[in-house]
């Protein structure tokens, strides 16, 4: 019994370590612009607004995969970015519902009237743009580095 309530002890102890790890490097993705550029105001940082097609978009799902789920990247976002998402989704199994549908169509008729994906704005807390890019294929140090030209200009 005894070994068995250790292991039981250990098991535990992982799981509140992954849970905790995986809460210290996740993404706080914003879908609200106002509340956006609330928190960046509040904390000096730059917004980084991204369009993405989640489910159809390959450069998409390469930006994601490559660089905003990498823990270099999270890391780094939590400190100095405040990450919007304005995702336009075509499966019906991922429909948005309709406010944010509407809040994402106006982000993208100010900020990527050309209807680019991915497509990554740069903005200062007040909602100005600084820069814009899409996916690249570079590590996240790269990326990040991209990011920041942007910023220190």
């Amino acid at each position: 019994m005894k070994s068995l309530s250790f292991k039981t002890n250990k098991m535990v102890a992982f799981l509140i370590l992954l849970f905790v790890s995986g809460a210290l490097f996740a993404q706080d993705w914003q879908s609200d612009f106002e509340k956006s550029k609330q928190l960046a105001a509040a904390e000096n940082k730059t917004i980084i607004l991204v369009f993405q097609g989640s489910d159809w978009c390959a450069p998409c799902m390469k930006l994601e995969k490559e660089i905003w789920q990498s823990d270099e990247f999270k890391a780094y976002a939590k400190k100095h970015f405040v990450m919007q998402k304005a995702d336009f989704p075509r499966k019906k199994a991922n429909k948005l519902d309709d406010e944010q549908d509407i809040r994402n169509k106006e982000l993208a008729a100010k900020y990527n009237t050309k209807g680019y994906f991915p497509f990554v704005a740069i903005l200062d807390k007040n909602g100005k743009v600084l820069g814009e890019t899409g996916y690249k294929k570079m590590t996240p140090k790269e990326y990040i580095d991209h990011l920041e030209s942007f910023i220190s200009k």
